[in-house]
C-alpha cells in the first residue's frame, strides 16, 4: 500500500499542472506523445540490457495502449471541456469499472450498477445544475473513457503477473518499457493525424512535460502498476479512490480557490452514495 500512496501524492499535483498550464496552451496530442516518449526513455535502458519473451512484450504493449495511450487521449480532451475539480470528481468510478469488468470476466453481471450509474450522473448535474451544456456533458462521458481505460489497464496487468507461469518470472522494471512501447503506437499517429501547431512556448510549459513525462508517468505507471500487484483488488478500488481528495485539496488550496464548494460538495456526496451503493454488490475479485 506504501507505493500506491506514494504515487498517489505524486499524481496530486498532476491534475492541476494539466488543467491550469496546458489545457488550451499546448495541443493535447502533441502534450501526450511528448509523456510517453520520455516515459520510454526512463525504460529503454533495461528493454536494451534485457530481452524479454515476445509474447510477454506483445501484451504488456496492448495493456500500455490501453491504459497509457487510449487513456491520455481521453484524459487531455476532458479539460478542454471541465474544470480540474469536475475531472477528478468524475474519476470516482473507476473502481466500480475495476470490479466490474472482473465480474465480466467472470461471466457475471449486477443490474445494479446501471442504476448506481443514473445516480452518478445526477450528482454531476448538481455540480452545474445552472450551467449544463453539451460540452459539459461530453466532457464527463470523456473522463468516463479514461477511466475504463485506466481501470481496463490495471485488471489486465494484475492478471497477467498473476497467471504468467512462475517457471518464466517477470522481472518488472526490465519488461515494463514495452508498455510505454504500446502506448507510444497509438499516441504517435493519433498525433500525425489529428495534432494541431500549438506547441510549447515558455519553459514553464517545457519543464511541466519534463516532470509529466519522467517522473508522473515514466515512474508513477510503473510503480503504480507493480503496486497494484502486491495489494487486494479490494486495496486498489480503494486507492483510486485517494486520488481524488488528494487532488481536490492540491487544486483548491492553490489553483481553484473561487470554486463553488457548496455545490461541489453536494454533487460529490449524490456520486460517493452511489459509490456505496455499488460497493455494496461488490464481490472480492482475486
Amino acid at each position: 500500500m506504501s507505493i500506491l500512496w506514494a504515487v498517489t501524492l505524486l499524481w496530486a499535483f498532476s491534475f492541476s499542472l494539466i488543467g491550469v498550464y496546458l489545457a488550451g496552451q499546448v495541443d493535447s496530442y502533441f502534450a501526450v506523445l511528448t509523456r510517453v516518449v520520455l516515459a520510454s526513455l526512463v525504460f529503454v535502458p533495461f528493454l536494451l540490457r534485457k530481452p524479454v519473451a515476445p509474447a510477454l512484450a506483445m501484451r504488456l504493449m496492448a495493456i500500455g495502449a490501453i491504459q497509457l495511450g487510449l487513456m491520455y487521449l481521453f484524459y487531455y480532451q476532458s479539460f478542454l471541456l471541465l474544470s480540474v475539480p469536475e475531472v477528478l470528481i468524475f474519476t470516482i468510478f473507476t473502481p466500480v469499472y475495476v470490479t466490474l469488468m472482473y465480474d465480466l470476466m467472470a461471466g457475471r453481471f449486477h443490474p445494479a450498477y446501471l442504476a448506481t450509474a443514473a445516480l452518478a450522473i445526477g450528482g454531476a448535474a448538481v455540480m452545474r445544475y445552472n450551467a449544463l451544456s453539451t460540452d459539459f456533458w461530453l466532457g464527463f462521458f470523456v473522463v468516463q473513457g479514461a477511466n475504463l481505460c485506466f481501470a481496463a489497464g490495471q485488471v489486465l496487468y494484475k492478471r497477467l503477473l498473476e497467471t504468467w507461469p512462475s517457471s518464466r518470472p517477470i522481472v518488472q522494471h526490465e519488461a515494463f518499457g514495452w508498455f510505454y512501447v504500446g502506448a507510444l503506437l497509438l499516441v504517435l499517429p493519433a498525433w500525425l493525424l489529428l495534432g494541431s501547431d500549438k506547441y510549447p512556448t515558455t519553459g514553464l510549459h517545457w519543464g511541466i512535460l519534463l516532470w509529466l513525462g519522467v517522473v508522473a508517468s515514466g515512474l508513477g505507471y510503473f510503480f503504480w502498476n507493480f503496486g497494484a500487484t502486491r495489494v487486494s483488488s479490494g486495496q486498489l478500488a480503494i486507492m483510486n479512490n485517494a486520488l481524488i481528495p488528494a487532488g481536490l485539496l492540491v487544486n483548491l488550496l492553490i489553483w481553484n480557490r473561487d470554486t463553488d464548494l457548496l455545490r461541489l460538495t453536494a454533487g460529490a456526496g449524490i456520486m460517493m452514495l452511489a459509490l456505496w451503493l455499488a460497493s455494496l454488490r461488490r464481490k472480492p475479485a482475486l
